[in-house]
């Protein structure tokens, strides 16, 4: 048989060991690839360090008349000790807040804590738009708090269930009250966590609740939970995501960019927004030119620069959810020019492919193919599943976040770069469990693009935009 006729074989596959995660200790061995066993067993990472958390944290309030007190109590619950009654196999006992996280939560001033009407009930019933009729509700009160800023460090407004007709727009209407809110919120300089009813007051696991608030509070209070363990010094990730700007000419729509850096000492709370005027748009997606390209880029690179006495990163790694246009590259490496190597890399999300897991001739096993599994298409192309059956969080037991179906991996596409690929795929997986905003033990995308996503959903419903850089926590 002619060479040239020859079947290609694909290489085997192979399972990168779960990433560690470093928290309060100094000392480098003590890791846990369990955020929140390591978070009881060392403490946050920002423990002890020069940190902004203040102590105690202060709770300013936003809440319906009749759910006030119900809201008094679920903060409250924050300092009990709470079991698990779901995901018992990866889920430990809620030791309290202060036990955790080293800090206490207390109650803001009077004058941070507002009662809505309780006419807003009826308003909103009977609204031809009731999604306008809360949103300027919960605007007014968030108003009223900025002569109370120095009482209160979070803002925890509360939802009625009866109100979810108001959450989001009708159809054709992309508004959203989360994110109508948050923007809001962040031009005032304000953080909000919200909580609904149906998920944190009525949830049947409160130990469940309590993890999720906690550490969404510490977080936006200023708190660094955990960090990476084992990331190369001087690299820096940086996350690129799109949203577009309702209105405007097709030719002339403008495309908010927004732009999200990590790094291995855990820095990665501030990024930056920058709006483009007149992009090019590809399908139904938009790409920067050259020089638009350049400025985020330079943006990107003075974070972290002034997170790291001015020197700049040896290693640079770009994460963008769709392709890098040569436009594009050619931008990221004007704004670059010193770097030692620059790897960028297209995640994509949906790829057609799947894996199932094969426990003997003709015998599926009962649970996914192992989260961290990796299979190389070629010199720069590789599946890596981001989800799938992890044991290790479980005590060994077979553990499947999802629950059910079929994970799909992510698709790793190199449009730049000379590093191994199997480098690649073990930072991006470790990458998917530094969203701080949850208690799971990773989120199906790196936070490179898991918060530059959310980001730019978010800051494109604000008014206007400053050239300097946002904390993140404003915005989760």
């Amino acid at each position: 048989m002619n060479a040239a006729a020859q079947p290609f074989r694909l290489p085997g596959h192979v399972v990168l060991p779960e990433p560690k995660l470093r928290f309060g200790s100094n000392n480098p061995q003590d890791t846990d690839i369990h955020p929140m066993e390591g978070l009881i067993r060392f403490g946050p990472y920002s423990l002890d360090k020069l940190s902004p958390v203040p102590n105690p944290i202060r709770i300013g309030m936003i809440a319906p008349a009749d759910l006030e007190d119900s809201l008094v109590r679920q903060m409250r619950e924050l300092e009990q000790v709470h079991q698990p009654r779901e995901r018992k196999q990866y889920l430990p006992p809620f030791p309290g807040f202060e036990k955790v996280f080293g800090v206490r939560i207390a109650r803001g001033g009077a004058a941070s804590r507002i009662t809505l009407s309780q006419d807003l009930d009826r308003e909103i019933g009977a609204a031809e738009k009731p999604h306008v009729v809360l949103a300027e509700a919960l605007t007014r009160a968030l108003f009223a708090l900025r002569n109370a800023r120095d009482s209160f460090d979070i803002v925890v407004i509360l939802l009625k269930e009866s109100w979810s007709q108001a959450f989001r727009g009708p159809p054709g209407d992309d508004f959203d009250l989360h994110d109508y809110v948050k923007a809001y919120a962040a031009s005032e300089g304000i953080c909000v966590q919200f909580l609904r009813e149906d998920s944190a007051l009525n949830y049947h696991c409160r130990c469940s609740v309590a993890w999720r608030l906690g550490i969404a509070l510490y977080t936006k209070a200023g708190g660094t939970p955990w960090v990476l363990a084992d990331v190369e010094p001087g690299t820096a990730f940086i996350g690129i995501d799109y949203a577009l700007r309702a209105g405007g000419e097709a030719t002339q729509r403008f495309a908010i960019c927004c732009s999200q850096v990590f790094d291995a000492e855990g820095s990665g709370l501030e990024f930056v927004a920058y709006e483009a005027e007149g992009v090019h748009m590809f399908g139904k997606n938009p790409y920067l030119r050259r020089d638009q390209m350049l400025k985020v880029m330079a943006r990107s690179l003075a974070i972290y620069q002034r997170k790291h006495s001015g020197d700049p990163p040896r290693r640079i790694v770009v994460h963008k959810n769709t392709e890098f246009r040569a436009d594009e590259i050619e931008g990221v490496f004007d704004a670059l020019p010193n770097a030692d190597s620059i790897e960028l890399v297209h995640v994509q999300q949906s790829c057609g492919w799947r894996g199932v897991l094969i426990a003997g001739p003709q015998r599926p096993h009962g649970y996914p193919c192992q989260r961290g599994s990796t299979f190389q298409l070629g010199p720069h192309e590789a599946l890596l599943w981001t989800q799938g059956n992890l044991p290790a969080v479980a005590k060994g037991k077979d553990y499947y976040k999802e629950g059910k179906g079929t994970p799909e991996p992510l698709l790793l596409v190199r449009h730049a770069g000379l590093g191994s690929i199997d480098d690649l795929c073990r930072e991006t997986l470790a990458l998917t469990k530094m969203d701080w905003n949850n208690d799971g033990p990773y989120d199906r995308l790196p936070v490179t693009l898991n918060f530059a996503g959310t980001l730019a959903t978010i800051v494109k419903r604000m008014p206007k935009l400053q050239p300097h850089s946002y904390p993140v926590r404003l915005f989760m």
